[in-house]
């Protein structure tokens, strides 16, 4: 009996992040891992490093360093983390005429290549990389997202649970909006194993918590001092190619294309969605009370006005 053939991951960017990444999925074994950086060098010793490593891990997928685009060919999914980091006092939004560069060429080269390949898009400033990249490719809005609700929402579930001192498996939480200091935590839909928040926890320790989950990143950052994040957002990631590629019909907020959902037209804006063989298979909504809403709203217009600063493709 024929085998059918394995799935192919390109990891664009060897940084931190795509290291990482290509670790997990080798540990996963989702496919085999295309690493792809335009710095000579990079992705071939991390590849190398990582290949090495598989005898002892018992692993069988293949992970390959390369400098060329010609090696991401037919990829059936790309994550996309080019881009510079983040320094301390630096935000996410300063990073977008660069990032806007990177990515437009980044996107160019994936419609070439691979033209029905999905992309889960993790470059900062976030919401407006994913739009970009939308743009660029013209990709239908089901196979383009961006890893931003999913991270935000892992900080949140981790900071209840360190509070409360319980599993991180038991914390239910959701966040919404633009991945940046208006994101809105929801803490009226957390629970614990079913517990509303409100019954374990103080309103004041809830809103401390809330804003701790808002500049969680910077708060990294501040401590590296020469880079951002890289382990949980990798994770986060994995996770969602994981869904995707072996459609498990994971519930989880992203950056997804809005037409008109919660009153939003055009725009990528982190809501909760069902990712699985389709891609963005559902978005779903959520009642928002007026001061969620407000919130939402207002995390929508700065999301609206950082796009609005992008040089049209």
């Amino acid at each position: 009996m024929a085998t059918s053939a394995r799935r192919k991951i390109a990891l664009i960017g060897a940084g931190n992040i795509g290291g990482t990444m290509a670790h997990i999925i080798l540990e996963k074994d989702l496919g085999d891992v295309i690493l792809f950086d335009v710095v000579d060098g990079m992705p071939q010793g991390k590849a190398l490093d990582l290949m090495e490593m598989r005898p002892t891990a018992h692993l069988d997928g293949t992970v390959t360093g390369t400098n060329s685009w010609d090696d991401c060919r037919d990829a059936d999914l790309f994550i996309v983390t080019a881009g510079i980091a983040r320094k301390p006092g630096m935000s996410r939004d300063d990073l977008i005429a660069t990032n806007s560069r990177i990515m437009t060429d980044v996107a160019n080269h994936i419609k070439e290549v691979a033209p029905a390949a999905f992309i889960i898009v993790i470059s900062n400033p976030l919401d407006a990389m994913v739009t970009l990249c939308k743009r660029v490719t013209g990709f239908p809005k089901q196979r383009v997202v961006g890893m931003a609700g999913a991270l935000d929402t892992s900080r949140f579930r981790h900071f209840v649970a360190e509070e409360l001192g319980v599993s991180v498996d038991n914390v239910s939480a959701s966040v919404m909006g633009g991945h940046g200091d208006t994101m809105v935590p929801l803490p009226r839909f957390c629970s614990v194993a079913g517990i509303p928040l409100q019954s374990l926890l103080t309103a004041e320790r809830i809103e401390a918590i809330a804003n701790r989950t808002r500049v969680a990143g910077g708060e990294i950052v501040k401590l590296l001092k020469t880079g951002s994040a890289f382990y949980s957002p990798a994770a986060c990631a994995v996770r969602m190619a994981e869904s995707i590629l072996l459609d498990r019909k994971w519930v989880t907020p992203c950056a997804a294309y809005l037409e008109g959902e919660y009153g939003v037209q055009g725009l990528y804006v982190g809501v909760p969605v069902t990712l699985g063989a389709g891609g963005v298979e559902t978005i779903h909504i959520i009642d928002l009370n007026d001061e969620e809403r407000a919130a939402f709203d207002k995390s929508v217009q700065h999301v609206r006005e950082l796009v609005s600063s992008l040089t049209p493709a």
